[in-house]
């Protein structure tokens, strides 16, 4: 793998970008020239154009879908056309199946959901799960968050909006009293102190990735959560559903956008909790760490930007050196992390290890 493509030149993109291409040569794609000059050769044209998208991926060996969930099939149908790697940042059930489908029978890597929630904490909690010999719970919190929150939401959209509408819309897949099922998002609310602070936990939308269908059986609660600060889920259903936003999402979008817009001092809180019988004991094993805004190339980059950017990066190292298989789809739960912490960008949570 040498030559790599990076759809979408945003908040993210710009910056997986740029870590890939200290061990790539990078083809970043977008609508339009980015206002900042780039360390890499970018492409641009109609990203929803299939013509267009097909003719840049030629030649490529892999592709990384930055672009809203809602616009990564075509990249992927293209690369699966194509034969070469595909990864994204999707936290879109529908989307994941729909590859997964299409792994089947690809040439290349099919490597979905590479992102913080899913893809990281699943990596988590992977490594924490495979420590014990029986399972009973698998806890799985996520949050990305303003450093110092005001108003009642006390939030900002470090990411992308249409994301976040998504997730908290969608139902979400749990296992629960050992039985795999859906559940609404925004349900389940719990109270986490973390560090004698507090916040709130709620279920959200695919943070699990493929983890339900990998541990159906083996244990009796799986569930993923997103963290917020006190008061925010309250707020969010009475905007989607009260308020009916539910209905017109790029409205909605648009609103809670201009409402909050990203803030440059953020913080990422991940927590994973695994409970269980190591041979006769049982145990309970814990992952907790915050990852604040860093410093790479002279820029800096919110934590949020880093933590997604670097997940999906070290995936592609070790697509690229054959630590994860080059051919099918790899769950994310399958990746150790071990060795993606020893990658060239996955070092960069390795700063952090608690």
């Amino acid at each position: 793998m040498k030559n790599i493509a990076v759809v979408g030149l945003g908040k993210v993109g710009s910056l997986v970008a740029t870590l890939l291409s200290e061990n790539f040569t990078v083809t970043g794609i977008d609508q339009r020239q980015p206002a900042d000059a780039m360390p890499f050769d970018i492409a641009t044209g109609n990203v929803t154009d299939a013509a267009f998208i097909k003719q840049t991926l030629t030649g490529k060996d892999a592709v990384v879908s930055c672009l809203p969930y809602s616009l990564n099939l075509p990249i992927a149908q293209a690369a699966f056309e194509l034969g070469i790697h595909y990864f994204d940042l999707t936290e879109d059930v529908p989307t994941t199946a729909a590859i997964r489908e299409m792994a089947k029978t690809a040439k290349g890597a099919m490597v979905p959901q590479c992102g913080l929630a899913p893809g990281f904490i699943g990596i988590v909690g992977a490594n924490l799960y495979n420590k014990f010999t029986k399972l009973r719970d698998v806890e799985l919190r996520v949050g990305a968050l303003p450093k110092y929150p005001n108003g009642q939401m006390a939030y900002s959209f470090t990411w992308s909006p249409a994301g976040v509408i998504n997730e908290y819309i969608n139902d979400a897949e749990v296992i629960h009293n050992g039985v795999r099922k859906m559940v609404s998002s925004l349900d389940g609310l719990e109270m986490i102190n973390i560090e004698g602070r507090d916040f709130e936990a709620f279920t959200t939308s695919g943070g699990l990735g493929t983890m339900c269908e990998t541990l159906e059986g083996k244990v009796d609660t799986l569930n993923y959560k997103t963290i917020r600060y006190p008061g925010h889920c309250q707020l969010m259903k009475f905007f989607l559903y009260e308020l009916l936003m539910k209905n017109d999402r790029e409205l909605s979008e648009k609103i809670l956008t201009e409402a909050k817009p990203p803030v440059r001092e953020d913080v990422v809180y991940v927590y994973a909790v695994v409970e269980g019988w190591q041979g006769e004991s049982l145990a309970r094993e814990e992952f907790y760490n915050a990852y604040h805004p860093i410093t790479i190339q002279g820029k800096e980059w919110r934590a949020i930007s880093w933590t997604t950017a670097a997940s999906v990066a070290a995936v592609v190292e070790m697509v690229a050196n054959g630590s994860l298989p080059k051919q099918g789809f790899i769950k994310q739960e399958d990746i150790p992390l071990d060795a993606f912490l020893q990658t060239r960008h996955g070092s960069l949570y390795a700063r952090y290890q608690p």
